[in-house]
């Protein structure tokens, strides 16, 4: 994923993709769409509001850009593809995040994610024990 930036304010796909791009993302994923044009998103996305079809076709391009979207040349348009699915998505954003973390030093991370478990419920912390002992397991062999 190429020029995908945190917004800390936001959560799930919103906190790495702008607005209209998550709509456009929202869209595909939601829908299942294994492949689409513009003509496609811009027909979903003014059901609900005003907007260009320039507008849409900048921002599928800007999703292409960034690595979220293949495309094909079908005639005179494009026809795109999703590179991934949203959980893979956000797994992939989590990694990048937490990636760039482990270069800044691992006491950093490891006091960040203390803070993180100091304010996790209990169904939370539950279900990072489980992570870490399904670990434990696989390692164990």
């Amino acid at each position: 994923m190429r020029g995908i930036r945190i917004r800390p304010e936001y959560a799930g796909v919103r906190s790495s993709l702008f607005d209209l791009e998550a709509d456009i993302m929202e869209i595909v994923w939601s829908l299942g769409w294994a492949e689409f044009s513009v003509g496609a998103v811009h027909k979903k996305l003014e059901a609900n509001r005003d907007i260009a079809y320039t507008t849409v076709m900048t921002t599928v391009g800007r999703l292409f850009g960034k690595g979220l979207l293949e495309r094909r040349r079908d005639g005179r348009r494009y026809l795109y593809t999703p590179v991934m699915g949203k959980d893979q998505f956000l797994r992939a954003m989590a990694r990048d995040v937490l990636g760039s973390l482990l270069k800044t030093g691992e006491h950093q991370m490891e006091a960040l994610l203390m803070e993180e478990v100091a304010e996790a419920d209990s169904d939370e912390l539950d279900r990072l024990e489980a992570m870490i002992r399904a670990r434990r397991k696989e390692l164990q062999g």
